[in-house]
């Protein structure tokens, strides 16, 4: 005997049970995988959906617009989502249907809905993302901390500019020189909470920064992700913008990188900023620009540290070597045991940082000289060592490095 087709009611009545044993099984995983903490882990999935904390006063900005569009997005969802769960329950084909029901053709109230809804939608993203944009593109004439970022392959330099610099025109003079320079080693093993340590970009919380981006190269870009905000660093053109870090992140650290593929060495363009309080700030800065080694005339070698060109050691000894595509043309050099001598560095690497620092056995420094950008020669006065093996690199570039044997 053939079995009656079930009707309406027990078929609304089967899928609700059905939703339900699915909410059920639901809930159950979520008090599994959260390990009896539902509300802890609804609270990371909701943090996963945002941005991380904006440290400065325009990531906040930022952050606002974001909620504003995802807020939006969250409406547009559900009601869409809605309307099509209750458009398949209410239109559903019922047992005893066997024909299509009357078709519309045409709604005007529908057609003005679905037009002028999204239209208002767009308008007000427009007006409210214009603001913001404006907000945090202005530029102050005179911030409080001038510094400018220079995105090479494959390193980062920070200059901490005089509060008169501004970038060179086409026949003005050039501007003063930077106050600090700030070369970051490549290291990309190692980090450090330390503002002392080399490779991080000292700022002062509570102040206003202005940041100018230059590349000698290719494109790159200056990307730290608490501060919501990444800028292109383009050859041939300066590109600024300005920022203050909020005063309750003093004492913080974050991690910022190039955030544009650059060549094989991208990965390790990486640096810290290091939010300080601002008298901090200023000590450091002080102690920096007292204990800069005065620079060499332009166009002549110096020793490191000292201005102008020294003369030879007594021995007579200079070792000759050049710096070319970011490696030491010699791998091994030689010199006398006991006796001071000069070697003679040729940066021929255009805009990139390089210099010559040697380390005995055990890995101490022994010998550190001037860091400074090609195309440019410096010539390094050496003490004696004693006889043993030792190893010299680029401080900057701990890839670039040889074998010096003194005998």
């Amino acid at each position: 005997m053939a079995s009656s087709p079930r009707t309406g009611r027990s078929s609304i009545a089967t899928t609700a049970l059905t939703i339900g044993v699915l909410t059920l099984v639901a809930v159950a995983a979520v008090l599994l995988v959260s390990g009896g903490d539902p509300l802890g882990m609804t609270q990371r999935v909701v943090d996963s959906l945002y941005p991380p904390e904006a440290v400065t006063s325009q990531g906040a900005q930022i952050r606002e617009l974001y909620t504003i569009v995802f807020l939006l997005a969250v409406v547009v969802f559900f009601v869409v989502e809605g309307l099509i769960v209750w458009t398949a329950i209410r239109y559903r084909r019922k047992p005893g249907q066997d024909e299509l029901p009357p078709q519309t053709h045409g709604n005007a109230i529908a057609e003005v809905v679905w037009t002028v809804v999204p239209l208002i939608i767009v308008l007000v993203m427009f007006f409210v993302s214009w603001q913001t944009l404006n907000s945090i593109e202005r530029v102050s004439a005179t911030p409080d901390v001038k510094v400018r970022a220079i995105a090479g392959q494959f390193q980062w330099t920070f200059e901490y500019l005089p509060a008169d610099w501004e970038p060179a025109e086409e026949g003005q003079p050039a501007p003063p020189a930077p106050l600090y320079t700030e070369f970051v080693p490549v290291r990309a093993d190692e980090t450090s909470d330390d503002p002392s340590v080399a490779g991080g970009l000292n700022l002062p919380a509570g102040r206003s920064v202005k940041l100018y981006l230059d590349s000698p190269d290719v494109i790159h870009a200056f990307y730290v992700p608490q501060f919501l905000f990444k800028r292109d660093v383009v050859p041939g053109r300066t590109n600024i913008f300005e920022f203050d870090i909020d005063e309750r992140f003093i004492g913080d650290t974050f991690r910022g990188q190039c955030a544009e593929l650059c060549g094989a060495g991208h990965r390790v363009m990486l640096f810290t900023v290091h939010a300080m309080a601002p008298d901090t700030f200023d000590t450091w800065l002080q102690d920096k620009i007292a204990s800069a080694p005065p620079p060499a005339p332009s166009g002549e070698p110096g020793a490191s540290g000292e201005p102008g060109a020294s003369a030879p050691p007594s021995s007579g000894t200079v070792v000759p070597i050049a710096a070319l595509n970011v490696a030491f043309d010699q791998s091994a050099l030689s010199v006398p045991a006991d006796t001071p001598f000069q070697i003679a560095f040729d940066n021929q690497d255009p805009n990139i940082p390089h210099n010559v620092e040697i380390k005995d056995g055990g890995g101490a420094t022994v010998f550190n000289g001037e860091i400074f950008p090609g195309v440019a020669q410096r010539t390094y006065d050496v003490p004696a060592l004693p006889a043993g093996a030792y190893t010299f690199l680029c401080t900057v570039h701990p890839n670039m490095t040889g074998t010096l044997t003194a005998d």
